[in-house]
């Protein structure tokens, strides 16, 4: 049996936690029981991360397409997303994780806002692990809005259009803190990125499994860690160059 290495690790991994409801279906049970199972496995996948020194973990929880679904659910994830904020805090503080929230404020209902920003600002002097819970986002949407405010500090004079850069322009999305992800991992066996973090995922390297995401625990987070230490990461080199 292989063997985690310690230092190899992902600096950052991103997850696309899919399949809640489908699990749910084949169990005969309400979809919102696939969003409870996949709290746990939330729970998991973060202390996991914590434990292996993972610095940056970013979870794709809902997203500007997610609106769309049935209202009943859509206000279920929402109170189960409150539940989980409060129930988790103690722990995050005991463990000196940070929670970052990326997407947009307006839209999440109050109370959950609330929560959230409480939470947040709990949490905001700890860097042991930083979670980036994405929430009421979406990729296209992160873009537009850096290059509106990069636009906007053009416009004033903060910058001039010959000194944007790749690495200037990333500063303007959620994700300035972070470094871009290292492996991409989606859940539920579909084959797309789903409008999760465009621009970061350039040089992802990306699993997929078909298991759906409450089945998604220690030991298949170390089965797709494992996968990815196997992988030659070249960055547009040669392999002889690496």
């Amino acid at each position: 049996m292989h063997r985690l290495d310690l230092t190899k690790m992902p600096r950052h991994v991103a997850i696309i936690m899919d399949g809640n409801g489908r699990w749910a279906k084949k169990k005969l049970r309400r979809r919102v029981f696939g969003h409870e199972e996949g709290a746990i496995s939330a729970r998991e996948i973060i202390r996991s991360c914590h434990k292996f020194g993972i610095p940056f973990l970013t979870l794709y929880a809902f997203s500007k397409e997610n609106w769309q679904r049935p209202a009943m659910e859509v206000e279920a994830i929402w109170h189960l997303l409150k539940r989980f904020l409060i129930s988790e805090l103690p722990e995050l503080i005991e463990k000196e994780v940070r929670l970052i929230h990326i997407g947009d404020a307006d839209g999440i209902p109050p109370d959950v806002a609330e929560e959230l920003r409480r939470v947040t600002d709990r949490t905001s002097g700890f860097s042991s692990l930083i979670v980036n819970l994405a929430l009421n986002y979406g990729g296209r949407q992160e873009i537009v809005r850096a290059a509106a405010k990069l636009a906007e500090d053009a416009g004033n004079g903060k910058c001039l259009p010959g000194d944007i850069t790749a690495e200037s322009f990333a500063r303007y999305l959620f994700t300035a803190h972070a470094p871009d992800p290292d492996l991409l991992i989606r859940t539920g066996g579909e084959q797309r990125v789903s409008n999760f973090l465009l621009w970061q995922i350039a040089y992802a390297e990306i699993y997929v499994t078909e298991l759906y995401w409450p089945e998604f625990r220690e030991p298949q987070l170390i089965e797709a860690l494992l996968d990815y230490q196997s992988r030659e990461r070249r960055f547009g080199k040669t392999g002889e160059q690496i």
